[in-house]
């Protein structure tokens, strides 16, 4: 049974991708950072896999948080063939580059550019071992062009850092049967974040080109081939999903979903 460890999987897209993957008949280690009620909520709600997933605690900005998820991985599961780095703070206040606090500007730093690579660097020689691991990012909307973006400076500086990242090391293990591809998603909000398709097409959105809002099981279903065994030809590719809409460069207030 292949493992796949996939960060703040409890909650909005990444709860989707955690049941794409669960019913893929795949075993899931779920970080979490703190909340404990939607973690026995989940525990109630998957109780048909409750031998194939389990729950880990950690701050994803901490690096011994993360050896801590990945050791837990190994420890159950003794294997780790996917890594989805779902997880990233995001400020949602509107403010310019000299408003941010420093603590706000490393919490965007550490939270969406270097977890992954501390997640990489613990994660990557177990996938070399078995000849075969697929690791996925987020991004946003031609953040490979490295896009300016007001107000979201800090955010989109590590995202931007982020996609070079995923491409470098893409070609640093393809050699070990390792793909490494980002993924964008549009303007996932609200309850979309955790709904499907079929819902989204009964709301119209006149604002996306494709008429409806982007869901978690859009991304899900991205993700999920991407981890496929027989998609390596793809890798190093950054796929946006957001419905023709240019999330960079929208007026209105909005955020990228998580």
């Amino acid at each position: 049974m292949k493992h796949a460890l996939i960060t703040a999987g409890h909650k909005g897209i990444g709860k989707k991708v955690t049941e794409q993957f669960l019913k893929k008949q795949y075993s899931v280690t779920v970080h979490f950072r703190s909340d404990k009620n939607k973690v026995r909520e989940l525990q109630e709600e998957w109780h048909q896999y409750k031998d194939n997933v389990q729950f880990v605690e950690g701050d994803i900005t901490n690096k011994a948080d993360i050896e801590h998820v990945v050791a837990q991985a190994m420890e159950q599961f003794g294997r780790i063939d996917v890594l989805i780095n779902n997880a990233g703070p995001y400020v949602f206040e509107r403010k310019k580059l000299i408003e941010y606090t420093d603590r706000e500007w490393y919490e965007m730093m550490e939270g969406n550019l270097s977890s992954v690579f501390h997640f990489v660097k613990a994660v990557v020689p177990i996938m070399q071992k078995q000849q075969f691991g697929r690791i996925i990012t987020y991004g946003f909307q031609d953040v490979e062009h490295t896009p300016g973006w007001m107000y979201r400076a800090a955010f989109s500086a590590a995202k931007s850092g982020l996609a070079s990242l995923t491409k470098s090391l893409a070609l640093e293990v393809a050699e070990y049967g390792i793909t490494a591809n980002m993924v964008c998603p549009g303007d996932i909000v609200g309850d979309m974040k955790e709904n499907d398709i079929i819902k989204a097409r009964l709301l119209e959105d006149k604002e996306t080109p494709v008429g409806r809002s982007g869901t978690g099981e859009d991304i899900a279903r991205i993700i999920e081939f991407l981890c496929d065994e027989n998609s390596d030809m793809i890798t190093g590719s950054i796929i946006s999903a957001s419905g023709g809409v240019d999330v960079v460069h929208k007026s209105k207030k909005q955020a990228p979903g998580r």
